[in-house]
């Protein structure tokens, strides 16, 4: 497996988890909001102040985000680009994101793929205060009641990160027992997953939202993405017994590397390290 060198020293656990009750709803993100406050909205509607949600269609217009760069100084292993705001509507094709806090006001991180109005595919991640809902899309989420995504100093990465913290109980309609989580780097995405349960004595278990970065990718059908900084969105993922009857992660993923390259598919175990950092929740089936 790769390894990046990280300015920080690392973390002894590999990952961050809060144990928490989860409810799995739908909401409409509304036209002429921005997206920030649209997402606020509407977790804010069932009781929540933090969650993670996906989207497989929404347009968006202004629309404003940054791709995974390289790192000019040694204050970052990798770093992101200049921003940019294409013209026009931009249509999502598949998004991942992370709700909560920073600096005690709402926030986000997501990462996504879509469409610009010129038809070029491209992705990277979005940026909260200069984005727009166009129109009326529908999006799948789930709250958390006694957790939630904070973002506080990181010292191993030196950047800003959401990670999972606990919360008092707020009484919601909460139900699912899950794990908000965020993964460190340098170890296997799967890899950590699969040990959590087995840890956790998991049998089964399903993965919500899913935001970070992993050190390129290496797919299960043998495609390789090379260039090794990459911004990722889960699009599914699950933690069952295979045919041998130990646990296996089957993760499909869209990203972007910072040359433009885009990537969609299932990852192979044990080849994809996380390079800064993965936010999921994982919901106990």
């Amino acid at each position: 497996m790769r390894q990046i060198v990280q300015p920080g020293p690392a973390q002894a656990e590999p990952i961050q988890w809060v144990e928490a009750r989860g409810e799995s709803f739908s909401f409409d993100l509304e036209a002429g909001l921005p997206l920030i406050e649209a997402v606020r909205r509407g977790f804010a509607a069932r009781g929540y102040q933090s969650g993670v949600l996906s989207a497989s269609d929404g347009a968006l217009s202004p629309f404003a985000y940054v791709m995974p760069a390289l790192s000019e100084t040694p204050d970052h292993a990798a770093f992101y680009s200049p921003t940019f705001r294409p013209a026009g509507v931009t249509r999502l094709t598949s998004a991942a994101m992370t709700f909560g806090s920073r600096d005690d006001k709402p926030f986000f991180h997501c990462h996504a793929l879509w469409r610009e109005a010129d038809e070029r595919l491209n992705g990277g991640h979005i940026l909260p205060e200069e984005t727009v809902v166009a129109e009326r899309c529908r999006v799948e989420a789930i709250g958390l009641d006694g957790a939630a995504f904070t973002a506080e100093p990181d010292p191993e990465t030196n950047f800003k990160l959401f990670g999972p913290v606990a919360r008092p109980a707020a009484g919601t309609a909460a139900r699912q027992r899950v794990f908000a989580m965020r993964l460190r780097p340098n170890r296997d995405m799967a890899g950590l997953l699969e040990q959590f349960c087995r840890d956790h004595g998991i049998a089964k278990a399903r993965l919500h939202g899913g935001v970070g970065s992993i050190i390129g990718a290496c797919f299960d059908d043998g495609r390789i993405v090379e260039p090794f900084a990459t911004e990722m969105a889960v699009r599914a993922g699950t933690i069952a017994p295979g045919a041998d009857g130990e646990l296996q992660a089957e993760i499909d993923v869209a990203l972007v590397d910072y040359t433009g390259g885009l990537a969609e598919g299932r990852l192979a175990r044990g080849q994809n390290p996380v390079l800064m950092t993965v936010e999921i929740v994982l919901e106990v089936v």
